[in-house]
C-alpha cells in the first residue's frame, strides 16, 4: 500500500475505520470516485438462506459506498452457486438445485434490505444475477472468448487452488473453472452497468485481479480492486463462528436477542476495532469506548451490541434485547425478549428429560453435550443447578415458563402450549 491519502469520502472512510486490506491502484480509484458516483459491487454466492456474521465487514462496506455517494451493486452468484467458490475450502461444495438457490437468494435480499436501499437514482442500489449472462454461455464460444485469456500455469499458482493442492485434496474441473466465471461477472458489470470496483475479502483478491486483468483484454476498461482484512476476534476465532455454529443475519435463525448476546460477549480487546466497523459511530467515540477498561467496557459492549442489532433489526429489537440482558443477569429474572422453546402438551406424553429440553433449546448441540454440560455445572434450571441428568419434567413442572441456562450467558425459555 503506497503512502498517497485519498480525497473521496469513501475511501477516507475505509481507511480511518481500518476497512482497506489492499487496493490495485488507490489513488486511480480516488480519482474515479471523485469524478461522480461510481459502481461498486461484491460478489456472494447463495449457498444459504442468509448470510451470517463473517459477511457484515462486505455488507457495511457497501452501506458505507452508498451513504458516500456512490452505488452498490449485490452480486447474487445464482450461476456461479452452481459450481462452488472452491478458494481455500478442503473439499467441493455440495450442488444446490436452481430452486434452493432463488429460495437461499430471497432469504439474502432480506437482510441487504436493512443496510442499503435498492432503487432508482445515481446512488440506488441493485442486487443483481449472475446467471442472467452464465446460464446462457455456449460452452465453444467462451472458451474461445474468455478462456483464451487465462494461463493455467498462472492459475495454479493462486494460493486459494495451491492450497488445495499441496494438501492433495480433489479439486474438480468444475471448480477449475470458478475463477474464470467470477472474473468475467465483472466484464459483464462493467459492461451491462458501469461498475468500476471490486470489492471482497483478502481472500478474493486473485479473483479480483482476474477480472480486472481480463476486463483490460477484452474491453480495454481500467476497474479496479478493493479488499477488507479477514478479521478473526481476540481468541483466534474466525469472525461470526461460535460453538454453538453460525451466527446469521435472519431473525429467524438468529434471534435479535441472540444476535445482540453476541456482540455483548465480545472480547475487551475486541470493542473498539468492532465498533469502528459494525456500527456509525464516530471514530472518535469508537476509540474513546475501545480505551475504557475495568467495568466499564461491559457499557462498551452494550453500546456494540445496541448500535449493531439496530442497524440489522431496528432500534426497538437492540432496546428490548438490552432490556431483557438487564433483567436476566442483574435482576435473575427471565425476561421475556429470551429465545423460547414452546413445547405441545399432547407430546409430553410421560414427560421430558432436561437433556432433551437443554438441546432443544439450541443450548447443547447433543445429549452428550447437555450431560457435560451438567456433568461440569454449567446447566441450570430456573437459576438452581441442574445435578441429574436423567432428571425429567412433566406438564405439571411447564405450567409456568422455565428458564434453561447454560453457563452465565446463554439462556432460553420453556414454555407449555395446548
Amino acid at each position: 500500500m503506497t503512502t498517497y491519502r485519498p480525497r473521496s469520502d469513501f475511501l477516507q472512510v475505509m481507511l480511518e475505520r481500518g476497512y482497506l486490506a489492499d487496493c490495485t491502484d488507490l489513488q486511480g480509484l480516488d480519482e474515479a470516485l471523485m469524478a461522480g458516483p461510481t459502481p461498486a459491487y461484491i460478489g456472494f454466492d447463495a449457498t444459504a438462506r442468509s448470510l451470517h456474521v463473517g459477511s457484515l465487514i462486505q455488507i457495511m462496506m457497501l452501506r458505507w459506498l452508498q451513504k458516500t455517494g456512490h452505488k452498490p451493486i449485490t452480486l447474487m452468484g445464482g450461476g456461479t452457486t452452481k459450481v462452488g467458490d472452491p478458494s481455500f475450502r478442503a473439499e467441493e461444495r455440495p450442488l444446490l438445485t436452481p430452486d434452493q438457490i432463488d429460495e437461499n437468494i430471497a432469504g439474502i435480499r432480506r437482510v441487504f434490505a436493512s443496510y442499503i436501499d435498492y432503487g432508482e437514482g445515481p446512488s440506488g442500489a441493485l442486487m443483481i444475477d449472475n446467471a442472467e449472462w452464465l446460464d446462457g454461455l455456449n460452452y465453444l464460444d467462451f472458451l474461445r472468448d474468455v478462456g483464451r485469456h487465462f494461463s493455467v500455469n498462472r492459475m495454479l499458482s493462486f494460493e486459494s487452488v495451491k492450497s488445495r493442492l499441496d494438501r492433495a485434496q480433489s479439486l474438480s474441473f468444475l471448480e477449475f473453472n470458478y475463477m474464470i466465471l467470477q472474473a468475467y461477472d465483472f466484464v459483464e458489470l462493467y459492461r451491462r452497468h458501469g461498475c468500476r470496483l471490486q470489492m471482497g475479502g483478502s481472500d478474493q483478491w486473485g479473483n479480483i485481479v482476474n477480472g480486472i486483468d481480463l476486463a483490460r483484454r477484452m474491453s480495454d476498461a481500467e476497474l479496479f480492486g478493493l479488499t477488507s482484512p479477514l478479521l478473526t476476534t481476540a481468541d483466534g476465532r474466525k469472525m461470526g463462528k461460535t460453538a454453538e455454529g453460525a451466527v446469521w443475519l435472519d431473525a429467524e435463525l438468529v434471534s435479535p436477542y441472540a444476535f445482540w448476546q453476541f456482540w455483548r460477549n465480545t472480547a475487551d480487546a475486541d470493542v473498539g476495532r468492532f465498533l469502528r466497523l459494525y456500527t456509525e459511530l464516530p471514530v472518535e467515540d469508537c476509540a474513546r469506548l475501545g480505551a475504557l477498561g475495568g467495568a466499564e467496557i461491559n457499557e462498551a459492549k452494550i453500546v456494540l451490541a445496541n448500535e449493531v442489532t439496530a442497524l440489522l433489526h431496528g432500534r426497538a429489537a437492540a432496546e428490548a434485547a438490552e432490556a431483557t440482558a438487564r433483567k436476566v443477569f442483574e435482576q435473575g429474572g427471565a425476561g421475556t425478549d429470551l429465545p423460547t422453546l414452546a413445547l405441545d402438551r399432547a407430546e409430553l406424553g410421560g414427560g421430558i428429560s432436561v437433556v432433551q429440553l437443554f438441546v432443544r433449546a439450541g443450548l447443547a448441540k447433543s445429549g452428550k453435550d447437555a450431560k457435560r454440560l451438567i456433568a461440569e455445572q454449567g446447566a441450570r434450571l430456573d437459576d438452581a443447578p441442574v445435578s441429574d441428568p436423567g432428571l425429567m419434567l412433566d406438564a405439571a413442572a411447564l405450567a409456568r415458563p422455565v428458564k434453561l441456562s447454560a453457563g452465565k450467558k446463554r439462556h432460553a425459555l420453556v414454555t407449555l402450549a395446548g
